[in-house]
């Protein structure tokens, strides 16, 4: 008698390739994250009772949105991207599928220790274990023979970073200390946040320009990329060690350098192909919110507070929700057997969630009486944009590739 051998059943087909995991993840922990925010928004206009937190709320939206929302998405795109940038094979469930259920398994923990007492540390501290987990595969990829790694080892040192931005939550959440909320803070947006966004736009704009914008020329200087994120890293010391009034000495060339950059890219021909087109109009965000924090650090000088946030979410409703819609959509598009198009619904919401970054923005400038109002409007409105954009795209990565391919 013959025995035969089984095969392995095939794993779901969400853990089929990594970026299905971690952006079906991600898109689930941004409507959450947005939900709760908007409800403690609500609370403060009388629209419904506020919630008990177990941190001050301006705090658990900064946890929740730059070491949770943002990372699972980058988590995604890189274990996706960044084995074809070092010309590696693609990464195996079996090394990124361990953390990916830490790091969900520490969302959920942490965010019930948003009411209950002393689970939030637990919640990070397996957060943190995913985290490394994540790293270790990274690593791994950037730090081979290949000569041309400099955006892989420097998206995975900032991941690095952001690991430590991490652990500073942990401290926070079990000493209570604000000193530690605001070092995790600067550690998420300015060493780890804006260095992966802006490494991964110096890499691929010019890359997919290229391919549709006719007589395109690629820009990609090394200056611009040390300039921008060395600028990026002394803002968040500045800012780290309360010395936020003097980042504009940084802020100006950055400035400079990224709407330089825009230019150069060529925004207003890409805006003909729209689903490069959002890639470009995110871009120019970040030069704007650079730009707007030059003119805060000046009036501050005089004297003049002025602005407030509007920088801040110029660079995080503005250049990283931008680029992650943009470039998100583009990789699901990509990886299911699709068309690189975007379609009606997709440029619709994009240009939807430019609306709301305006909106957010001006929230800075309104009289105070309005500011929770407004912000509550721009709250609304990101989680209209992100939950219809859900709808469309959520469901592709719970089903196979359309072209009968793997992963």
């Amino acid at each position: 008698m013959q025995t035969q051998t089984q095969a392995a059943p095939a794993p779901p087909i969400l853990f089929a390739a990594p970026h299905r995991a971690m952006f079906f993840s991600g898109g689930v922990m941004l409507l959450v994250a947005f939900v709760l925010w908007a409800f403690e928004l609500a609370g403060r206009v009388g629209a419904v009772t506020p919630l008990p937190w177990t941190l001050p709320p301006g705090w658990m939206h900064a946890l929740l949105v730059l070491a949770g929302v943002f990372p699972l998405f980058m988590f995604g795109f890189l274990l996706t991207a960044m084995p074809r940038w070092q010309g590696a094979q693609d990464v195996p469930a079996t090394a990124w599928l361990p953390p990916w259920r830490l790091l969900v398994a520490g969302w959920a923990v942490a965010i019930i220790g948003l009411w209950i007492p002393g689970l939030l540390a637990v919640g990070l501290l397996l957060v943190l274990a995913g985290w490394g987990g994540v790293l270790r595969v990274l690593w791994r990829v950037a730090f081979n023979d290949n000569p041309d790694s400099l955006h892989a080892r420097l998206v995975t040192t900032a991941l690095t970073a952001g690991a430590f931005g991490v652990l500073a939550w942990f401290v926070f959440a079990i000493t209570g200390d604000g000193v530690w909320a605001r070092v995790a803070i600067g550690l998420g947006v300015w060493w780890c946040l804006l260095p992966v966004f802006f490494t991964v736009c110096h890499r691929m704009i010019p890359f997919f320009s290229s391919n549709i914008v006719k007589d395109y020329v690629v820009v990609r200087p090394r200056w611009a990329l040390g300039l921008v994120l060395g600028a990026s890293v002394i803002h968040g010391a500045l800012a780290m060690a309360g010395f936020g009034a003097m980042t504009w000495i940084v802020d100006a060339p950055a400035a400079a350098t990224a709407l330089w950059l825009s230019v150069q890219w060529r925004l207003v021909p890409a805006l003909r192909v729209p689903l490069l087109g959002m890639l470009h109009i995110g871009f120019a965000w970040l030069g704007i919110a650079f730009l707007l924090s030059t003119l805060q650090g000046v009036a501050a000088l005089f004297g003049h507070a002025w602005l407030g946030l509007a920088p801040l979410h110029a660079l995080g409703v503005g250049f990283f929700g931008s680029v992650l819609l943009g470039m998100v959509s583009r990789v699901t598009l990509g990886h299911s057997g699709g068309k690189l198009v975007a379609d009606k619904l997709t440029w619709s919401l994009f240009l939807g969630l430019e609306l709301v970054v305006v909106v957010r923005v001006a929230g800075e400038l309104v009289p105070p009486s309005w500011s929770s109002g407004v912000m509550l409007a721009s709250a609304l409105g990101w989680i209209a944009v992100f939950g219809l954009w859900g709808t469309r795209y959520l469901p592709v990565y719970l089903r196979p590739r359309s072209d009968g391919r793997p992963g």
